[in-house]
């Protein structure tokens, strides 16, 4: 309830402090608008030449780390695994 109270009084007070000083306002106004769009449009251009730069990443091919006969190496490894571990599930379930 205190903060409702307080809340409509600076409300209030703004209000009237805005009458008393509206050329005051206006000239606050007119030096803030154009650093503000000084600062969006630094924040927009940075934004878009990081959004650019990840598409030219994009766009390159990734070199593959591993040599393609070390590649082969692991691809039958990686079935033999598989086949003993679905031989371990069968074991596992007869049991």
């Amino acid at each position: 309830m205190k903060t409702l109270v307080g809340g409509a009084v600076a409300a209030a007070l703004g209000l009237i402090g805005l009458g008393f000083w509206w050329k005051e306002f206006l000239a606050v106004l007119g030096g803030t608008i154009p650093i503000v769009l000084l600062l969006g449009g630094g924040l927009a251009l940075y934004l878009g030449f990081d959004e650019m730069k990840d598409t030219w990443k994009k766009d390159e091919p990734a070199a593959s780390p591993v040599p393609p006969d070390e590649m082969e190496k692991y691809r039958s490894e990686i079935t033999d695994l598989k086949k003993e571990l679905e031989s371990l599930k069968a074991e596992r379930k007869s049991e």
